[in-house]
């Protein structure tokens, strides 16, 4: 298991740790501060530090798979191609890393902020179109959300609305409801094809808005504090994809 410190603050963008395991999957540690990809987020890159200083480039981050294909609790920092062959040839691999060495996990925050203001920016846009979501992608460069309606929609009415709650400045929150609660408020998840994971007893959620509630769903991805971070982003294009889908795509305002 890797204890995944991303979930609780995702303004920490370093931390120290161990590796538990050498795989084709990728370098496993004890904690980590990257985010693998899932829900629609991309996955992490940075740099692994170890001891005498050397540095192994993190080119993405995955959930690491059993053999059955499911996902496990593993988190897998892939390095790039020439350091992986040398990490599962057994003879070059204890001169460059080895199971139990510490390491200095460091992501490039420049890009995890991006995806931060965008993970948060397409939340705004579920509370603005009230539409169930089928499919989305969050990545350093552009948000994609898929919805699930075929009424057209305005680009620059959207982009106005949602600057206008970006500089309402409201607070968004980490928070957890039970399995239970989430049973009673199905409404709460705004996505057809993806459902929160069950079982622990708690499922993680974000909430933008305090004396005014914005948004409330299940959410694992990472986020900013405060909607005024998410900055100048506006809608680009908007798609119709077929029958029942209009894709919206968000970017950084020129």
């Amino acid at each position: 298991m890797t204890q995944n410190l991303f979930r609780a603050d995702a303004y920490q963008t370093e931390c120290t740790a161990t590796v538990t395991a050498i795989t084709p999957q990728g370098i496993v540690l004890d904690r980590t501060v990257f985010y693998p990809l899932g829900g629609g987020q991309a996955g992490d890159t940075g740099i692994l530090t170890l001891t005498d200083g050397t540095t192994i480039e993190i080119v993405d981050t995955r959930k690491g798979k059993a053999e059955d294909g499911t996902f496990t609790s593993k988190i897998c920092h892939q390095p790039n191609e020439n350091v992986r062959e040398q990490l599962l040839n057994s003879e070059q691999q204890s001169r460059l890393l080895s199971v139990g060495d510490s390491v200095t996990a460091r992501i490039d925050w420049a890009r995890r902020l991006k995806l931060m203001r965008f993970h948060t920016a397409s939340h705004l846009l579920c509370q603005i179109v009230p539409k169930l979501v089928n499919g989305c992608s969050i990545t350093p460069d552009y948000a994609r959300i898929d919805f699930n309606m075929d009424e057209p929609l305005d680009k620059e009415a959207l982009s106005a609305a949602i600057a206008q709650l970006v500089a309402a400045a409201h607070p968004v929150t980490v928070g957890a409801i039970t399995d239970a609660e989430l049973d009673a408020n199905p409404a709460l998840v705004k996505s057809m094809s993806v459902q929160p994971p069950r079982g622990s007893g708690q499922i993680r959620t974000i909430q933008i808005g305090s004396d005014t509630l914005i948004d409330l769903q299940p959410c694992g991805g990472t986020h900013v504090a405060n909607t005024s971070e998410i900055g100048p982003i506006i809608v680009t294009k908007i798609e119709k994809k077929s029958a029942m889908t209009r894709r919206v795509v968000l970017g950084f305002a020129p």
